[in-house]
């Protein structure tokens, strides 16, 4: 009876530290866990404001396009207007310059 109780204590001394190190175990996964998630979360918000800044750089991008290209329609018709002009002030001048 003498060695009964310290080997009772001596085995539940071993159940209680193996179902430490078990909770202790299931607890360090659950902080991986938590951490792999949290990097995936902090990627996702990093990826998502790198495609909005993408974004923003494209439509001023796209901005800039059309108005260099109403640019360029206005000034071509303003081309073409003086062309018109030239040539109806030209029509004019050959008309005066016929005898009567």
């Amino acid at each position: 009876m003498k060695h009964t109780l310290p080997a009772i204590l001596a085995i539940a001394s071993v159940l209680v530290i193996g179902c430490n190190k078990q909770k202790q175990a299931i607890e360090d996964q659950k902080e991986a866990t938590k951490e792999a998630i949290e990097r995936q979360k902090d990627a996702a918000e990093d990826a998502a404001q790198k495609a909005k800044e993408q974004v923003e750089a494209n439509a001023k991008i796209d901005k800039a396009n059309i108005e260099a290209n109403k640019e360029a329609a206005q000034a071509q018709a303003d081309a073409e207007k003086q062309k018109a002009e030239a040539q109806a002030e030209a029509a004019k001048a050959a008309v005066d310059a016929q005898p009567k």
